[in-house]
């Protein structure tokens, strides 16, 4: 997250050495802002956290293979049902 953090608010980096530092396109060392980075992480992970549903639906959802067994044994409307129970257990924030 560091990283993409030194990209978003340093648009002249081009590479990041963890140990040396971050450079533009010439090699020359870039100053990096530590304010800006710790702001951007800041944001980037609250919008991390904000889609914790999204992950937690996608290890709930059943693997493709039963959801087409499921459409073709109860149809679109059975289906939809067992993906709502999901949605319902796991809503948007």
């Amino acid at each position: 997250m560091n990283h993409t953090a030194i990209y978003n608010t340093h648009a002249n980096v081009v590479s990041i050495d963890d140990t040396e530092g971050a450079f533009d396109a010439k090699g020359n060392a870039v100053t990096l802002d530590e304010t800006l980075i710790t702001a951007e992480i800041s944001r980037l992970q609250a919008e991390y956290d904000s889609k914790q549903y999204q992950r937690d639906r996608a290890e709930a959802y059943p693997a493709i293979a039963e959801q087409l067994d499921d459409i073709y044994h109860n149809g679109v409307a059975g289906w939809k049902a067992s993906i709502k129970a999901v949605k319902d257990q796991f809503p948007k924030a």
